[in-house]
């Protein structure tokens, strides 16, 4: 009760501030209002369905291939820190981006649904995007929506924290052929080519990438073979040393469209992905890791049926291939008082196919409601695994996890009992109802419903309702409540690991948020966007050590976790050739098992932004980000993580009528020291390094 008693008063509050300013509002203003601030900008996600941003039931923001463009991104983490309330932190794996949306952090990030033209990116293993990321090119990207709480009324599991839509480049976005170069700092380079036109009666869109980098060196200065040698009085430890950031990477796509049919394809390739800081915490300069992403997605959208009734109908298949190119090196040469001389190896490998169908029908026939209906079945089957290693893991006693030498030391494949996880597969089933009724002038309530059915561990019903006001033509309120699950991974239910073994017992994890919003366009040159918001984490799956005398640790639902917060954005145009943009942030997040900060997530955030246009096409952006107050999770007695500022500045011009456009970027120009969060068990002190100031140079020509 505390909870909702507290977000409701947030909520009066904003209202009687939204009452206030349409009383204000002189009616005389209307017609210009209308002219200036039309609704242009639209969201797909919120409700399934395009409609106008501000009227969205929803927190959201969407970014456009222009303003990827102008901020000079060449990544879509560049781009994504640039989201309210939304940081991108990094694992010790791979240096794997975690995207922490209001405060909510985990090991492998899989509360954050990420979307590719709405159909899911998720992996099986971990739970979310995969362990080997190795980046996302932004070339090919027409338009990126993110909602930040809970969506999983329409989009079940991990729609938890939010979530990120990306939607790629159709026809109507690349017109005729475009050729692109990128080079820059850490030997970074990357050509592509993408093209939109006819193939006949088909729309025909394709785009090809291919590039490399050797990534950033950043040094580390003790790993977790440093506190082994202190423990067995060796000096096998490779730290102080470099990170192992660097990637080879292949990116394609096609879509083809006719009429309200349209397909997608996509392929991802990733090899040679360096380890970062190391995958068990001790630097690793030898191992590279792989994954391979082949998709295909096809559908129909609003087909006309009887009056009043529209059907969508879609399907897609998703075949993901985590492979290690070269065995990665746990521990290196002399680890564990010399009885590796060779260091300790392993290669866990992973081969899934995912097959998803879904039917939405959508009715308009009853005057101010607009009815969505869907069911859809998922057949997620992770086929294969595979592991090979030299070495095998004690299992009880006070020694419980540590490696000891297979017989002759050498690299063997385990067979599948004895390997960290053995083949599963899931089935989902689910349903959900929707209505968006407007039931007086001005005012919407949108309301939903989903119950999810899963042949591993049950059933899990999540609702949402969002009430909509047009306080007056510059001035929208709303009020939003949401609840929404991350449903537990393989690795956290089946996986084979006595320092944190699986779970079949586990149930998913659950969120209730509850949000206020306004949004105000406060004159003809100033747009402003507040909202707070509280939510309440139960059953979150973490691992706790077994009851004694029975070593290791378990996967359980032991955690709660609660959070409130506010976000600031704005857009001012004080003159025609210039804008500043920009958001702030702030959160509170509590383990309420300790009562102590949750960790790992800034409490404040800021990001903002100058554009100035001149010399009719020629673009000058700077972008400052402060991140600040970052806390350790409990436990951790290490002091907090060190704030940040980093400036970055673009320089973009097209040159007209030449069909070429040219940018240069210098990122980080202060030369900051960035570090993301380690974990404690990772025996990484300092955190983890992040790169310095960097140059780089985009050209491209189309024709």
């Amino acid at each position: 009760m505390r909870f909702v008693f507290r977000s409701v008063s947030l909520a009066g509050a904003c209202w009687m501030a939204a009452q206030s300013a349409a009383y204000a509002q002189a009616p005389n203003d209307e017609d210009e209002l209308a002219q200036v601030y039309a609704d242009k900008t639209t969201i797909s996600i919120a409700t399934g369905r395009p409609q106008a941003l501000r009227r969205a039931p929803a927190v959201a923001t969407v970014i456009t291939a222009q303003d990827i463009a102008t901020m000079g991104a060449n990544d879509l983490d560049e781009v994504l820190e640039t989201v309210p309330g939304l940081h991108v932190s990094r694992s010790n794996g791979a240096y794997s981006p975690q995207y922490l949306i209001r405060g909510v952090a985990s090991d492998f990030n899989p509360q954050v649904l990420m979307l590719q033209n709405g159909v899911p990116m998720t992996t099986l293993y971990v739970g979310s995007r995969g362990i080997i990321w190795g980046g996302l090119p932004v070339q090919n990207i027409a338009r990126i929506e993110v909602i930040r709480g809970p969506g999983s009324a329409l989009y079940g599991a991990d729609a938890y924290a939010g979530i990120i839509n990306i939607i790629t480049k159709g026809v109507q976005d690349t017109p005729g052929t475009e050729l692109g170069l990128h080079a820059g700092s850490f030997r970074t380079r990357d050509a592509w080519l993408q093209h939109g036109g006819k193939a006949g009666p088909l729309d025909l869109a394709a785009f090809l990438r291919v590039g490399r980098g050797d990534g950033f060196k950043e040094v580390v200065a003790s790993d977790a073979q440093t506190g082994l040698d202190t423990v067995f009085g060796t000096h096998a430890s490779l730290a102080p040393g470099p990170v192992n950031t660097g990637y080879h990477a292949i990116d394609g796509g096609l879509e083809l469209g006719y009429a309200k049919w349209r397909l997608h394809a996509g392929y991802k390739q990733r090899s040679d992905v360096g380890t970062g800081a190391g995958i068990a915490g001790a630097l690793d300069p030898v191992g590279r890791m792989g994954s391979t992403r082949a998709e295909l997605d096809t559908g129909v959208n609003d087909v006309d049926l009887s009056p009043g009734w529209r059907l969508s109908l879609g399907g897609s298949y998703l075949n993901y291939i985590q492979k290690l190119s070269v065995p990665v090196q746990l521990f290196p040469p002399g680890a564990f008082g010399g009885s590796f001389p060779n260091g300790v190896f392993g290669s866990p490998n992973t081969w899934e196919r995912q097959l998803r169908l879904s039917a939405a029908a959508t009715y308009g026939g009853w005057a101010g409601h607009q009815w969505r209906i869907g069911l859809g079945h998922d057949d997620l089957d992770l086929y294969r695994t595979q592991e090979f290693k030299n070495f095998t893991v004690i299992t009880s006693g006070p020694l419980t996890g540590v490696p000891v030498p297979v017989p002759g030391g050498q690299l063997v494949e385990a067979p599948v009992e004895d390997s960290f996880l053995a083949p599963h597969r899931r089935r989902v089933d689910y349903a959900y109802v929707q209505d968006e009724w407007s039931f007086a002038q001005d005012w919407t309530l949108t309301a939903g419903v989903r119950q999810d059915r899963y042949s591993d561990f049950g059933r899990t019903t999540n609702p949402r309702a969002a009430l909509v006001w047009d306080a007056s033509l510059d001035l929208t309120a709303k009020l939003l409540y949401g609840s929404a699950f991350r449903a537990p991974s393989f690795n956290e239910q089946y996986g084979v690991n006595p320092v944190a073994s699986g779970n079949p017992t586990i149930q998913p994890e659950t969120m209730r948020t509850l949000e206020a919003v306004l949004q105000w366009h406060a004159g003809r040159e100033l747009q402003l966007n507040f909202n707070v918001f509280r939510y309440a984490m139960e059953d979150i799956i973490k691992t706790t050590p077994n009851p004694a005398p029975a070593p290791g640790a378990t996967f359980r639902n032991e955690g709660t976790q609660h959070g409130r917060g506010a976000e600031i954005e704005w857009v001012w145009d004080p003159r025609v050739d210039l804008r500043f943009s920009g958001s702030y942030a702030y959160q509170r997040s509590t383990n309420e098992l300790n009562r102590v900060d949750a960790g790992y997530a800034p409490h404040q955030h800021l990001n903002a932004r100058l554009d100035w246009s001149f010399a009719g096409g020629s673009t000058l952006s700077g972008t400052l980000n402060r991140v600040t107050k970052r806390m350790r999770a409990f436990g951790d007695m290490r002091p907090p993580v060190p704030d940040y500022t980093t400036l970055d500045l673009t320089l973009r011009t097209a040159l007209a009528h030449s069909g070429w456009d040219l940018s240069f970027s210098l990122l980080n120009a202060f030369d900051a020291d960035v570090r993301e969060p380690s974990l404690p068990s990772a025996g990484i002190a300092n955190d983890l390094p992040m790169a310095r100031r960097s140059l780089s140079a985009q050209a491209s020509y189309r024709f």
